[in-house]
C-alpha cells in the first residue's frame, strides 16, 4: 500500500482501487480509497483508461481480464506488479497504449525491473507502431495492416521508410539498422513504401508530425459542427491528414467562442489567440476592409496562421469561407499554413538533468525516472558516457563539445518545441554551474505559446559529494565560487573571493585551474591568506565518483598547485574548521551553547 500511495503522490496513478471486503479495505476505508469487485472495476474502466496497473499474481490477472480482451488496437495497457514492486510486467497494450514505456517509468521510480517479452525490446529494434509518440507525432493508418508491418519487421525484412518532415535523429539509431530510408528528393511511389512520416493523408502505415496550423475567423456563435466540417473539407482538398494539425490560431476576441473552444477541447487541438494589433501587422494576400472595420485588423484567419507559423511557415491555403448548412449556424473562414519544422510545444518537455558526480549510484531516483521518458538525451560527451549504460535502444543521444553550451541548449529547446521529450544533461546539479540557467534564459525568450514544459531536476553536486566523503565541512555558512573568467570578469571573481574571506565562509572552489587558466588559483589563494591563517585546511577532491577518484587534505600554505586541474574541486575551511582523525569538520557551535 505505501508503494501505491507513493505512485499516486508522484502522479503515476490517478486512483487506487481495492477489492471490497478485503483486510486492506477495512483498514483503509477512511483514506479515500475506492472499493470495487474486480469484475465491476474492469467493466467500468476497461474502455475509459488506457493504463491499468494490477498488483498480484499474473495468472489471476490473466483470468480476470480474459473476458474483456478484444484487440490490440482498443484494449488498454495492462501492467502487472508483484506486491513488493520488484518486477513490472507490461501484459497488454505495450506498444500503441504505451504500456512498455510506462513500465520503464514505474520501474525507475520504484527501483524495480521491467520484464519485457515483446519482440522489439528483446531484439532491440524500434517498435514502428508506437515509437512516434515520443517524438510528438500521431499515428495514422488505423484502417491499414500495422500488424503485417510488425510481422515483417520481426522477420528482419528490409522495411522502406519515407520521411518528408520531422526530426530524423531517430534514423541514426543502431535499432534502425534494418530499415531502408528514402531520401526526400528521391522519386517515390507510395505503393513501395512500408512506413510514411509526413503530413499527407495516405493509405499507409503512417506517423504524422504536427505541421499544419489552422487560421480561423468566424461569426459570433458559429457552432462546432460547421467549423469541424470546414476544417475537414480544407484538409481533404489539400490531401492532408487531420492528424498533422499543429494547432488553431485566431483573434483574442474569439476566446469566449463556445463552438471554437469545444472544437479545440474535443479534438485536443491547442488554440492560440492574438490581439488585433499583432494581427494587423502581418502581410496577407487577401486583406478585407469589412474585417478591418469589424475586428480592428484586415485579416484574422490568414494573419493568425501566418503569425503562429512565423518561422518557416508557408501559406498553403488562402482564406476560404464556409457558410452554414442545415443543422449548422454561422460562418467560418479557414486558412492553412504549413511549417517546415513540427510545432507542438504543448506536447514537448525539456528536462534539465543533473547526472551527479559520475557514479550511477549518485543519480537521483527522480532524474533516473525522467531519463526513461525522454526520447533524446543531449549533453557533453563525457557526461553522456557516464549514463549510457541505462540508455535504452530507442533513445537517441546527441553529443556536444565542451564550449558549445548555447548550441546545446538551443538544440534541446527546439526539439522540445517540436513536441519531443528531451533531457539536457549536466554533471553534478544542472542548476549549479550547469545548463539550467542558460536553458531557462532561452526558454523565457520564447513567446508564451512557444514554450514547452520546462523542469529542473535536482542532482548531487560535486561539492556535496566532497563534503560527504570529507566529513562535515559545510556545517556552517558556506559559498561556492568558480574561478573561470570566461564568462565572469576576473575583478568580479576577486571581489567575491575577498568578501567570502572577510565573511569567514567555508568556500567551495569550482573550475580552479586549466591549461590556459593557470594563474587565477594562485591569485585567489594569496588573497585568502590575507584574511585566513596559513594552516587553514583545504581539501582537494578530484574525479569524485569516478574510477580515478582521489581526495587529499592540505592547507592554504602547502597547497600543491601542480596537482589541481578542472576535474578538481577545492574545499577551503573557515576560521573554525579543523582536521581530526583525517576528517574535515566545521563546527556548528553546539558544544559551546
Amino acid at each position: 500500500m505505501p508503494l501505491l500511495e507513493r505512485l499516486q503522490a508522484t502522479k503515476h496513478i490517478d486512483q487506487i482501487f481495492i477489492s471490497n471486503g478485503s483486510t486492506l479495505s477495512l483498514e483503509k476505508k477512511n483514506e479515500g480509497l475506492l472499493e470495487s469487485s474486480p469484475i465491476h472495476f474492469l467493466k467500468d474502466h476497461w474502455e475509459k483508461n488506457n493504463k491499468l496497473i494490477f498488483v498480484g499474481s499474473i495468472g489471476a490477472v490473466v483470468r480476470l481480464i480474459s473476458p474483456f480482451v478484444r484487440s490490440k488496437e482498443n484494449d488498454p495497457a495492462i501492467l502487472v506488479m508483484d506486491s513488493k514492486a520488484e518486477n513490472v510486467i507490461p501484459l497488454l497494450g505495450g506498444h500503441k497504449q504505451g504500456g512498455e514505456r510506462f513500465a520503464c517509468e514505474l520501474a525507475a521510480a520504484l527501483e524495480a525491473e521491467v520484464i519485457f517479452t515483446s519482440d522489439s525490446f528483446t531484439e532491440r529494434r524500434i517498435p514502428l507502431d508506437c515509437f512516434g509518440e515520443q517524438w510528438g507525432w500521431k499515428r495514422g493508418g488505423d484502417n491499414v495492416d500495422w500488424r503485417q508491418l510488425m510481422i515483417s519487421q520481426s522477420k528482419k525484412q528490409k522495411n522502406i521508410v519515407f520521411q518528408s518532415k520531422g526530426s530524423i535523429l531517430w534514423q541514426k539509431l543502431q535499432a534502425c539498422s534494418n530499415l531502408s530510408f528514402l531520401e526526400k528528393n528521391d522519386p517515390i511511389s507510395f505503393e513501395n513504401i512500408d512506413l510514411y512520416i509526413g503530413q499527407q493523408n495516405t493509405n499507409l502505415c503512417s506517423w504524422h508530425p504536427p505541421l499544419i496550423i489552422i487560421g480561423i475567423g468566424c461569426e459570433r456563435n458559429t457552432n462546432e459542427k460547421l467549423i469541424q466540417r470546414a476544417i475537414e473539407d480544407s484538409f481533404s482538398k489539400n490531401g492532408l491528414s487531420l492528424l498533422s494539425i499543429s494547432g488553431l490560431a485566431t483573434i483574442d476576441k474569439k476566446s469566449d467562442e463556445i463552438g471554437l473552444l469545444n472544437l479545440s477541447k474535443n479534438n485536443e487541438w491547442p488554440i492560440y489567440f492574438f490581439s488585433a494589433l499583432e494581427l494587423s501587422q502581418v502581410k496577407v494576400p487577401t486583406p478585407s476592409n469589412v474585417v478591418l472595420n469589424e475586428m480592428g485588423t484586415p485579416s484574422v484567419a490568414e494573419a493568425a496562421a501566418i503569425l503562429l507559423g512565423a518561422q518557416g511557415g508557408r501559406l498553403i491555403q488562402e482564406k476560404q469561407i464556409y457558410y452554414s448548412n442545415e443543422n449548422e449556424c454561422g460562418a467560418v473562414t479557414i486558412a492553412l499554413v504549413e511549417v517546415s519544422t513540427p510545432f507542438a510545444p504543448h506536447k514537448g518537455e525539456l528536462h534539465l538533468i543533473g547526472s551527479g558526480p559520475g557514479d550511477l549510484e549518485m543519480l537521483t531516483s527522480d532524474s533516473r525516472r525522467t531519463l526513461t521518458r525522454c526520447a533524446v538525451w543531449i549533453g557533453y560527451t563525457p557526461y553522456l558516457n557516464y549514463l549510457d549504460s541505462i540508455r535504452r535502444h530507442d533513445q537517441v543521444r546527441v553529443d556536444s563539445e565542451l564550449t558549445f553550451e548555447k548550441d546545446r541548449c538551443k538544440h534541446a529547446l527546439d526539439l522540445a518545441k517540436e513536441g519531443v521529450r528531451v533531457a539536457l544533461i549536466s554533471s553534478g546539479d544542472s542548476g549549479i554551474y550547469g545548463m539550467a540557467g542558460l536553458a531557462l534564459e532561452l526558454w523565457l525568450n520564447e513567446t508564451v505559446q512557444s514554450r514547452p514544459l520546462f523542469q529542473v531536476h535536482p542532482g548531487i553536486s560535486s561539492f556535496q559529494m566532497a563534503a560527504a566523503k570529507l566529513g562535515a565541512p559545510f556545517m556552517h555558512d558556506f559559498c561556492s565560487i568558480s574561478l573561470s573568467d570566461l564568462l565572469t570578469p576576473w575583478n568580479q571573481i576577486e571581489k567575491r573571493v575577498k568578501n567570502a574571506a572577510i565573511g569567514d565562509f567555508v568556500i567551495a572552489i569550482f573550475n580552479p585551474k586549466s591549461f590556459k587558466r593557470d594563474w587565477q588559483l594562485k591569485k585567489a589563494v594569496d588573497l585568502l591568506l590575507k584574511f585566513r591563517k596559513p594552516d587553514t585546511p583545504v581539501a582537494l577532491a578530484r574525479e569524485l565518483g569516478r574510477p580515478n577518484e582521489s581526495i587529499e587534505i592540505h592547507t592554504l600554505e602547502t597547497l600543491p598547485f601542480n596537482k589541481i586541474d578542472m576535474l578538481t574541486i577545492l574545499v577551503i575551511g573557515n576560521s573554525q574548521s579543523v582536521i581530526k582523525n583525517n576528517r574535515f569538520l566545521t563546527p556548528r557551535g553546539y558544544f559551546s551553547n
